[in-house]
């Protein structure tokens, strides 16, 4: 199973969009950890949306989208809609 996920930064309210194998949780926990530059300087960060794919190509097509100018404006709807339910939200892929 692949996961893409969004990061919230408690610090500056920045996105991160990623892809992993691990479990979004786990992952978020490495990122607290500061295992690279984005998360030492934004961090603390909480998971706040992931979507489960079985085919790490569809995660990666979609981890791209969501890193391009429509696929931005997708993702500030996505948050909004999380943000305005209260917490971490999963999506089907």
């Amino acid at each position: 199973m692949y996961f893409v996920y969004f990061l919230r930064s408690q610090k500056n309210q920045k996105i991160y969009c990623g892809i992993t194998e691990k479990s979004p949780k786990e992952r978020l926990k490495e990122h607290n950890q500061g295992v690279n530059e984005w998360s030492r300087n934004n961090r603390p960060l909480i998971l706040v949306y992931f979507e489960a794919y079985h085919c790490k190509r569809d995660a990666e097509e979609r981890e791209r989208f969501y890193k391009s100018g429509v696929g931005r404006r997708i993702r500030n709807g996505i948050l909004n809609a999380v943000s305005a339910r209260g917490g971490p939200a999963f999506g089907g892929g």
